[in-house]
Order: C-alpha cells, then sequence, then structure tokens
C-alpha cells in the first residue's frame, strides 16, 4: 500500500517539476517575442516525463550530462532537459528571424497552466487522503 501511494507522490512531483520547467520555457519565449533571431523553444511534455519515470519509476532519466570534466555533478532534477528541448516550428517567421508566435505561446501557456493547477489539486487530494486514513478523520 505504501509503495502504491510513494509511486503517486512521485509522478506527481517529477510531472510538476516538467510542468513548472515547462512554464519558464514558455514564459522565456514570450518574453522574447521582441527579439531578433529568437527561436521559440519548448519540451515534449510526455516524452520528457517518460524518460523522467523511468522503468523503475525513478527519477534518474532528468540527470544532467557532462560534457566536460569541469562540470559539476547534478543529482535529481536539475532543469536539465536534454534530449527534449526542442526548437517549434513556425507557421511564418518574422523578418528578423524571430519564430515566436503570441497566440500559440499564450494558448500553451494557458494549457500548460491548467494541466499544473490538476497535478496540485491531485496532490492535494492524495495528502487528505492519506491525512484522514492515519488521522481518522471523517
Amino acid at each position: 500500500m505504501l509503495n502504491k501511494i510513494d509511486k503517486e507522490i512521485q509522478f506527481v512531483q517529477t510531472a510538476l517539476n516538467l510542468r513548472a520547467k515547462r512554464q519558464e520555457i514558455l514564459a522565456a519565449n514570450i518574453a522574447n517575442s521582441d527579439t531578433p533571431n529568437y527561436k521559440a523553444r519548448d519540451i515534449d511534455f510526455s516524452a520528457a516525463l517518460k524518460r523522467a519515470m523511468g522503468a523503475s519509476g525513478g527519477l534518474g532519466g532528468l540527470a544532467m550530462q557532462r560534457t566536460q570534466a569541469r562540470h559539476l555533478e547534478s543529482a535529481g532534477f536539475s532543469g536539465g532537459m536534454g534530449s527534449d528541448m526542442k526548437y517549434r516550428s513556425t507557421v511564418q517567421p518574422s523578418l528578423d528571424g524571430n519564430t515566436v508566435d503570441m497566440d500559440i505561446e499564450r494558448a500553451h501557456f494557458t494549457e500548460n497552466s491548467l494541466h499544473y493547477q490538476f497535478l496540485i489539486d491531485r496532490a492535494t487530494s492524495a495528502f487528505s487522503t492519506m491525512k484522514q486514513a492515519v488521522g481518522g478523520e471523517r
């Protein structure tokens, strides 16, 4: 029973971390909408979540990769998206080379916010259920 609860909490935590990172990326796109030659970026959330959870359900897939011997070691989620970070294809880039489409960015930002709020509600519900089980509250 505890293993099932632990896996649920770990899944929600991993998904929340990825949603938060995606929100940062989308906010950066919006902030750079007028920056010449800025390329809109995003992550493939489902691929990143599958990689993060891995076969064993751990967070090992989110560790940063060291490309130089002098890079610092990192453990757990560090925000490094690795191969999940992609440049978004654009319908019509601007003359200055910027590929940010504000309508698309706002839509993705709103959608990601809704998914994030759902995960918060799911975590709240899981903790409430555990509190009732332990405390015998009704």
